[in-house]
């Protein structure tokens, strides 16, 4: 009977130890809200955990972008299903410079701006899609909230409708 009950204690022990070692990143973000929508930067808090779904530049802007995706709409660009409510996409911009080391290459410097968007059926029933959207502007090391609102990005996702509103498709490894 000990022998049983060591068993199980050393398991639950494990488990325990196991759930509790995830490395998580809580981002220090401001706490600013859009004006328009009252999206607060603080909502996606957690972006840093968020899983890379694609890359691209805008030529216009001289700004390579990464795309992220939470768990909820990660799992749903891997499945090939429609993005769900509760699904958060992160956009994050850098503007581009030569490196210093290797003429060839460009890199990241600086970022510009943090945007994302969120499928929330009830908060944003009237905008196409049902999804809202959040633009956070980097200025002199210090973010601001759009004060323009949210229509250019209404407008500019209508673009998108076929595809739920969304440019961005998942670049697989493989």
């Amino acid at each position: 009977m000990k022998k049983i009950f060591f068993i199980l204690l050393a398991s639950s022990l494990l488990f325990a130890c196991k759930q509790t070692n995830e490395y998580r990143v809580i981002s220090k973000v401001p706490d600013l809200e859009m004006p328009n929508n009252h999206l607060k930067f603080k909502e996606i808090e957690d972006y840093k955990n968020y899983k890379i779904v694609s890359s691209h530049f805008r030529t216009d802007k001289n700004e390579l972008r990464y795309i992220l995706a939470n768990d909820i709409a990660f799992k749903a660009y891997n499945e090939g299903t429609a993005l769900p409510n509760g699904s958060k996409i992160v956009k994050i911009g850098w503007n581009v410079e030569k490196m210093s080391n290797f003429q060839a290459a460009l890199e990241a410097k600086k970022v510009q701006r943090i945007e994302y968007m969120i499928k929330d059926t009830k908060r944003f029933a009237k905008n196409p899609g049902n999804w809202g959207y959040a633009r956070f502007v980097k200025k002199e090391k210090k973010y601001k909230a759009w004060d323009k609102g949210t229509e250019s990005c209404i407008s500019c996702h209508n673009i998108a409708q076929k595809n739920n509103y969304v440019f961005t498709k998942l670049q697989p490894l493989f």
